[in-house]
């Protein structure tokens, strides 16, 4: 098959950008997203060309770095699903597609499709952790938690922080994955003597990034990979408000 490409060509973080067509040839259904794009860059390379720059690490949908906007839509057509899980059937012979980076103040772009995310390492580092010493792992059933909580807190744990409820989002808003990251930690007994100090913490370095307010729309959900839920987001910002108003 045969698929014509609208890439988001930028050099550097302060050059001007474009859209660049290209056409994919000999493209297999059975390619993901990914591989389609070595091939691109593979002929670009032999002309002498700069290759297309787009992150990827695992292509396993578990790290989460292959960010991409297809057609508008943030890792692509697929629910539920990274860009690199994305295949070639997806799309019929001929087909146009564009292909942007995530764009968002919070995540200034580098090069091409590439953008920096270390805004999320940052709002972790703020207070997406457990700080007293909890010692060895302790035996499984030695601290009962309700299976209700656990499911809860395990269900917020999956995100992998790959920046796509950013993207998705009209305010480019960072809540979903700043909720997710509190709340598989509030929930749990490990802690809960830290949950109002980290909430606090963690949304205010979430707004010293630069990232916009949530307007409960909904996008964010709709296209997370791993489907977290917006309900961690009215979760959050009841601990915020407790924990301010203390």
């Amino acid at each position: 098959m045969k698929v014509n490409l609208r890439v988001w060509r930028q050099p550097g973080p302060d050059a001007k950008g474009r859209l660049v067509d290209y056409s994919a040839d000999n493209v297999h259904p059975d390619m993901s997203f990914l591989e389609m794009l070595d091939v691109v860059n593979e002929s670009l390379i032999k002309k002498g060309e700069d290759p297309i720059a787009f992150d990827s690490d695992c292509r396993e949908g578990i790290c989460g770095s292959c960010g991409l906007v297809i057609d508008g839509i943030p890792h692509g057509p697929d629910k539920g699903a990274t860009t690199c899980q994305v295949h070639m059937r997806r799309f019929k012979n001929g087909e146009a597609i564009t292909i942007e980076p995530f764009r968002a103040k919070g995540f200034p772009i580098i090069k091409d499709l590439v953008v920096d995310r270390s805004a999320f390492d940052r709002i972790i580092a703020a207070g997406g952790y457990v700080s007293m010493n909890v010692g060895g792992a302790p035996d499984a059933n030695s601290l009962p938690i309700a299976k209700g909580i656990a499911d809860q807190a395990m269900d917020s744990a999956q995100c992998i922080g790959c920046g796509a409820c950013v993207a998705a989002c009209k305010n480019a808003a960072a809540h979903l994955f700043t909720s997710a990251k509190i709340t598989h930690l509030g929930l749990l007994p490990q802690g809960e003597s830290e949950r109002g100090r980290r909430v606090v913490r963690m949304v205010e370095q979430m707004d010293s990034e630069g990232f916009g307010m949530c307007s409960n729309e909904g996008e964010c959900e709709a296209v997370c990979p791993k489907e977290i839920s917006i309900s961690n987001i009215a979760r959050m910002n009841r601990d915020f408000l407790k924990a301010i108003v203390r």
